[in-house]
């Protein structure tokens, strides 16, 4: 844990990096269902979670390229609308991946979501 002491007097001035939120990207990532085109994403955090549903997108027909901190993510050719049994259960917020297909198609299958 780092800290950081701050005596007054002084001005404080700097740059911070902050990582990108998997409570905000994992709702946007199921959201590229929906517009059938390309989209760009930036900042999207590297960790299991993001991971597990780049691969859920993947299987229904997104075709997802990674360059340094960008996603692309084309869905154009997404026609599954069956969420895969053991992705589903991996991912309790994978149920947000249902909502997004039926947005676009009207209806979905999947498993309970959650961890195994």
């Amino acid at each position: 844990m780092y800290n950081y002491i701050i005596k007054g007097g002084k001005k404080l001035h700097g740059e911070v990096d902050v990582s990108g939120s998997k409570n905000a990207s994992l709702p946007i990532l199921a959201a590229t269902i929906i517009n059938g085109k390309t989209t760009k994403l930036y900042n999207v955090p590297d960790i299991e979670d993001v991971r597990t549903t780049l691969k859920i997108l993947e299987e229904l027909g997104c075709k997802i390229k990674k360059d340094k901190n960008k996603i692309i993510i084309n869905s154009k050719d997404v026609g599954k609308t069956t969420i895969p049994d053991d992705l589903m259960r991996k991912l309790r917020s994978s149920v947000i991946i249902a909502g997004a297909i039926i947005s676009r198609f009207g209806n979905v299958k999947f498993s309970y979501p959650g961890r195994m």
